[in-house]
């Protein structure tokens, strides 16, 4: 029998050299990329611009997903539905209006994803046009975003994928001008789903994005809440302010999801009361009584249309976007064939072609007082550890044969196999779990 040590180690755990090995071969993400500053947080990580340290040095967006616990000490408990489902879809698709996913690395408990970089979004266009330019976006302009979105949107509708997320911050565009949709977070595939949607999710797209149906409670819903968003974000870039701006009632301490007055009354405010004889399924939502007992509105999108953009069919791609009956809402692709989209001005793959240099604007701000997690190691530290990590492999390996030397210097009958049983095991630390070796050390 072997005494406790280093070897039994081995035995018990074939694969701790390996692991060591490998880990002190692969390359960090800090010597992959360099980290240039943080962009932006949210509720699932922190997004950080890098450049590549290849040849090509192109630039990047990390999305860094947050550890259970930030600190000293992280507790690690798996990977979010979040992260699992962002990484899974990214994998599968590739378009020209979809921000395109380049690689996923598992270091140290943490994810990164590593996307295309794009140097604005939607959000920060609209503040440079109210808050800097103090003018509204041009119909080119407005036209050409829209289209590149629903193009894009299209596509997701296509492969049976539902964003559920649509908003301005989430829609990014490069300094050539072309869309790109991110944040599929909260996406879902639409085909054959493992579960229904509402299960797990029972509160999606943010408020003032969220479809009616939604807000009356559907259990069971479709892509038209894509393109119910994708009509918010298209008044939001005509008016530069959002089309419904409600406050959001939040969930109880039972995780019960309430009934959201506001955002509806903000919503009937423009559009008017639902007609039961338009939207017969509205009856059958479960906040149907509550809505109900709200006062009657009529319909003014016209009005409101008219004071921003004056173009009859422009109003009737908006309206046709906004029906309450989510089985009589535009498709992406009907959207895409709307009169809107082919009278002059016609939209361009550079959304930003027409406009002069001093309107377009400025690419996003990063900052470096809140990247301390991403701060690379100096060099001398990151060489000093893999030569500690080498060097602890071979403390393992040379304890492991001493003590097996000793085993054998007291054995009288020199067991057949003793030495090669070791090989296959230190012997192979070169040997050990060569399936595995084969395998990608990072998801991805």
């Amino acid at each position: 029998m072997l005494e406790e040590g280093p070897m039994a180690t081995l035995m018990n755990d074939p694969m701790r050299l390996y692991r060591a090995r490998r880990d002190a071969e692969r390359k960090r993400v800090t010597e992959k990329y360099l980290i240039e500053g943080f962009i932006s947080s949210g509720t699932y990580g922190r997004v950080y611009k890098a450049k590549s340290r290849d040849s090509d040095g192109r630039i990047h967006a990390i999305k860094k997903f947050k550890p259970d616990k930030e600190g000293d000490i992280i507790t690690y408990t798996g990977i979010s539905q979040s992260a699992i489902r962002e990484i899974a879809l990214n994998r599968e698709i590739s378009h020209e209006n979809v921000v395109a996913l380049k690689e996923v690395i598992l270091e140290d408990k943490s994810i990164y994803m590593v996307f295309e970089y794009a140097e604005h979004d939607f959000l920060q266009v609209i503040h440079h046009h109210s808050q800097t330019l103090r003018t509204g976006i041009t119909l080119p302009v407005l036209k050409s975003l829209t289209y590149q979105l629903l193009n894009g949107l299209l596509y997701l509708h296509t492969v049976h994928i539902i964003h559920r997320d649509l908003k301005p911050a989430n829609i990014l565009i490069t300094a050539s001008g072309v869309v790109k949709i991110g944040d599929l977070g909260l996406a879902r595939l639409t085909h054959q789903p493992l579960q229904p949607l509402f299960a797990g999710d029972k509160v999606v797209v943010t408020i003032w994005y969220r479809a009616p149906e939604l807000l009356l409670g559907a259990k069971h819903y479709n892509k038209a809440v894509d393109v119910w968003a994708v009509g918010c974000v298209m008044a939001e870039l005509a008016s530069l302010r959002p089309i419904f701006k409600g406050e959001e009632a939040k969930l109880d301490s039972k995780k019960n999801v309430p009934f959201q007055k506001d955002q509806l009354l903000k919503i009937f405010e423009v559009l008017g009361t639902p007609d039961e004889r338009e939207w017969p399924g509205v009856k059958t939502l479960p906040e149907y009584q509550n809505m109900k007992r709200l006062d009657v509105y009529k319909n003014h999108l016209l009005d409101w249309f008219q004071s921003r953009t004056r173009s009859t069919e422009g109003y009737e791609l908006l309206r046709l976007l906004f029906a309450y009956d989510p089985d009589n809402r535009l498709t992406a692709k009907e959207a895409l064939q709307n009169k809107w989209f082919h009278e002059d001005p016609k939209p361009t793959a550079n959304a930003f072609q027409s406009l002069p240099p001093h309107q377009i604007p400025p690419q996003r701000r990063i900052s470096h007082d809140d990247a301390p997690s991403m701060i690379p190691l100096p060099a001398a530290s990151q060489s000093q550890a893999q030569s500690q990590v080498q060097a602890q492999i071979a403390q393992v390996q040379a304890q492991a044969q001493a003590h097996l030397s000793a085993q054998l210097s007291h054995s009288h009958s020199g067991k057949p196999g003793s030495a090669a049983s070791f090989a296959s095991l230190s012997g192979g630390a070169t040997g050990i779990g060569s399936g595995h070796a084969r395998k990608k050390a990072r998801i991805g």
